[in-house]
Order: structure tokens, then C-alpha cells, then sequence
């Protein structure tokens, strides 16, 4: 119906990002902001080993890249635009590049039994993506999990605040749907403006915020849904949203 999943599928390879993985994506994530249909989308791994391992190391080693051209990878926020609200359901582990992608979605749902790691120390790699982590967590604790290469357990992450929720393993894409669920009853000109919002908040002070934020939401306070809610609310009955 109006929510969309999108599963990376190398179960086999831990769901290592290759270039028909980078590929698939883009293509899913142009198909999630351009169907009006669909208001949230969730993004997963196949299996319950790992929600994604990073990128496919026998393939970096291929390409033998030193520094990766800009746009390499399909993240939302950056060189991926979706008005949408995307859930991360992290099944399994989260390493590295897998991180990344749980990073850059709005929500993380994580089963119990999943790790997750900024693992590039260990094997000499970088992670320039990881900056908006600063926005997210506290200070020592980025510096420990960027300098360490450890993992946290789904638990830790919880506590840190990366996480939203947790689900028992096999049961992750279902709490996902719920909290998809909950958002997608709402009005969509109102989540888009809340994601907006966030990106506001996060890039600018809080003076420049406040004033691009009553930009944000004029169209919001102008719209159809915005004399629905409170007419359905006064009928005792669901909103019929538009969307405009």
C-alpha cells in the first residue's frame, strides 16, 4: 500500500555493498520520492546475519580506488533526495558502509540480536560520512566507536540514542511496519516538513532555523490537510489526507 521495502538481497555476502547493490539502490530510492503513493519507506537487509557488512572489500580491492569519486554510494541526505520519512530495519549486523546507511535514514528499528560498527581502522579505510554522527550522539562516545572499531551491541546503540527501537530477532521489519504504519496515518505534508525541519535544525543556528522553518511550513499551514485534520477530529472520524 503506501509504505515500500527495499531489501538489499546478498545474504551470502552478508549484504556487502557492490555495484549492483549501489546501483539498485539509487534506482529504489528515485522510485520511493517520485510515487506520490507511497509515504514511508523502509530500507533492510535479506537473512538475519547482517543488515549490511559496508562495502564489498574483494571488490574495493578490484577497483584498487584510493580516494572514492563523489556519488559512489547512494546516500539519502547527500547525493539521494526523498521528502519521505525511510526507516532503517537493521535485521543484523551494521558495519561500516552498513552503518552509513542506518546513519542516513531518519528512524533506525533494530533487532536485539545486531551489532553496529564504524569498522574502517581496522582496515585502513576512512569514513568522511560519518561527520553528521556528531548531530546524533555524544562526542566521546563518536570518538571511542571511530577510533576503537568496535561494535555496540543493538542494545548500546539504543542507549546512545542512534536506535528508535528494538525488536527480538525475526520480528525487526514487523516493528519496522508498525512504526511506518503510525507515520503514514499522519499527514504527509506535515512529515514532510518535520523531516525538512530536521535538516534545517542540523545545518543552520537556531535563529537562521527558525526563520527557514516558518518558510518550511507555510505550504503546510495553507493546505487542504490542514483544514481536514481538524474537521475529522471534530467528526470523530479518520482523516482523509491529499497531500496538498
Amino acid at each position: 500500500d503506501d509504505i515500500a521495502i527495499i531489501t538489499i538481497n546478498r545474504p551470502d555476502q552478508r549484504n556487502a555493498i557492490n555495484r549492483e547493490v549501489r546501483a539498485g539502490l539509487f534506482d529504489a530510492f528515485a522510485q520511493l520520492h517520485a510515487d506520490d503513493a507511497i509515504r514511508v519507506g523502509i530500507l533492510t537487509g535479506s537473512g538475519d546475519k547482517a543488515f549490511c557488512a559496508g562495502a564489498d572489500l574483494k571488490e574495493m580491492a578490484q577497483l584498487g580506488l584510493a580516494v572514492l569519486p563523489p556519488g559512489f554510494f547512494p546516500v539519502l541526505g547527500d547525493n539521494v533526495h526523498v521528502e519521505k520519512p525511510v526507516i532503517a530495519a537493521v535485521n543484523g549486523d551494521a558495519f561500516a558502509g552498513g552503518w552509513m546507511f542506518a546513519q542516513m535514514c531518519d528512524l533506525v528499528v533494530a533487532s536485539r540480536a545486531a551489532r553496529f560498527g564504524i569498522t574502517e581502522a581496522k582496515v585502513g579505510r576512512g569514513f568522511p560520512w560519518a561527520a553528521p554522527l556528531i548531530h546524533m550522539i555524544p562526542q566521546k562516545v563518536m570518538a571511542e566507536i571511530l577510533m576503537t572499531g568496535v561494535p555496540l551491541s543493538a542494545q548500546r546503540a539504543y542507549e546512545i540514542g542512534f536506535v528508535n527501537r528494538l525488536a527480538e530477532p525475526g520480528q525487526t521489519l514487523e516493528e519496522a511496519m508498525k512504526l511506518a504504519r503510525e507515520i503514514a496515518a499522519n499527514a504527509p505534508l506535515t512529515v514532510a516538513a518535520a523531516k525538512h525541519l530536521i535538516a534545517l535544525a542540523t545545518d543552520m543556528g537556531r535563529s537562521a532555523a527558525l526563520t527557514a522553518a516558518q518558510h518550511a511550513f507555510d505550504r503546510v499551514y495553507r493546505s487542504e490537510d490542514a483544514q481536514e485534520g481538524p474537521r475529522a477530529f471534530g467528526e470523530k472520524r479518520k482523516p482523509v489526507w491529499k497531500n496538498r
